[in-house]
């Protein structure tokens, strides 16, 4: 590996903290070496993210570049012979404290150490049409589902003439079960309650056919700039986007057919994706988020109609944030009945209060959701 890849990679990690999550100090960093090609500065992102994908194997006596090499030897002994690897060594993937939180499933933690599935979400219809255009896109089943495209090509998707004409989007297998588990009518409305950028948005208006009206918000004005971009390019026009802080002083007076509360959360869902997440997250950041996602839950419960649906969603996969958030929130609101839900993404799923889709097992994203309906 040429010596300015490894020295950027470096200089990355250098950078990388708690306060300065290594992704966005790779994306600035790239912007500001704009006469990298896109091969080098695609061997910069593998550099990087092996390295924290590998931190509890290395040695932190040697070099930083030694390490760096020996996070990408790790990856090709796993893709070679897996079996090279003992199923306890895993436990170095994540933090000691992680277990404690989730259990310990040795498959998950096997997962994490791969590179992640990337996965397209064309519009609906549209799903043949991008795969073809594209190769090496294949769908993620029959129904719904044909439009989800696992993507294993090289080509730099974001110069797509059909992504600039809105035919796709870049979105997680698991976040688009979210919105089929939403299932929202056409002509209903409905409230995506912590919308950043606004993917679940856009998926919404999509399965609405365009019909009704989405409600998105978002704390950060900056976010719901990116959502009407976006929704700009995927020619999605029956949403409206307004600020609001979570707080019990909701957004406006509508009231809603159905209410999607995607909360912030620890998202060790993500932390295949993310590696560098792994190493920051702490169980204090798990407690408070618990804590926020009950009151985010409870403050949106007065715009819901009787007979509406509530749906939680969380890119995480500890107790104290699924299973006992779900439990508090049904405590608290007795006016809520637990709605049970199928897995979108399996064709003989049976209905359950919650749905939990470990990453191993659906190439994907951590998720967990459930939902209630106002009595």
């Amino acid at each position: 590996m040429q010596n300015k890849i490894i020295s950027l990679a470096e200089r990355i990690i250098g950078k990388a903290d708690r306060e300065h999550p290594a992704d966005g100090v790779l994306r600035d960093e790239l912007k500001s070496h704009q006469q990298l090609t896109r091969a080098e500065s695609g061997e910069i992102s593998r550099a990087v993210f092996a390295y924290y994908r590998w931190l509890g194997w290395l040695d932190k006596s040697k070099p930083m570049a030694e390490q760096i090499a020996a996070s990408f030897e790790f990856g090709t002994l796993l893709r070679k012979d897996p079996k090279l690897f003992a199923p306890e060594d895993f436990r170095k993937a994540v933090p000691s404290w992680v277990p404690g939180h989730t259990g310990l499933n040795l498959d998950w933690l096997k997962f994490l150490q791969r590179e992640p599935t990337l996965w397209l979400r064309a519009k609906r219809g549209f799903g043949e049409g991008v795969a073809i255009e594209l190769g090496d896109a294949v769908p993620a089943g029959k129904g719904i589902l044909v439009d989800s495209l696992r993507y294993t090509g090289h080509r730099d998707l974001f110069r797509e003439t059909s992504f600039h004409n809105g035919e796709f989007e870049l979105q997680d297998i698991s976040s688009q079960a979210v919105g089929f588990a939403c299932s929202p009518e056409p002509g209903s409305t409905w409230w995506d309650a912590c919308a950043g950028q606004g993917g679940k948005t856009l998926h919404l208006c999509d399965i609405m056919q365009g019909k009704g009206t989405v409600w998105a918000s978002d704390r950060a004005e900056w976010r719901l700039k990116k959502l009407r971009q976006r929704a700009s390019r995927a020619k999605a026009f029956n949403y409206r986007a307004v600020l609001w802080d979570g707080g019990p002083k909701l957004p406006n007076k509508v009231k809603y057919d159905g209410i999607l509360v995607d909360a912030p959360c620890s998202g060790l869902g993500t932390w295949q994706r993310n590696p560098h997440a792994r190493w920051t997250t702490t169980p204090q950041d798990v407690s408070e988020l618990a804590e926020v996602q009950v009151n985010l839950l409870s403050n949106v419960v007065p715009a819901l109609k009787t007979g509406g649906k509530l749906v939680y969603s969380v890119c995480t996969l500890t107790r104290a944030e699924t299973q006992e958030v779900m439990e508090k929130i049904s405590q608290k609101h007795p006016e809520l009945k637990p709605l049970p839900l199928t897995n979108p993404l399996l064709t003989d799923a049976e209905a359950a209060n919650s749905i939990l889709l470990w990453p191993h097992e659906q190439k994907g994203n951590g998720m967990f959701i459930c939902a209630w309906t106002r009595g």
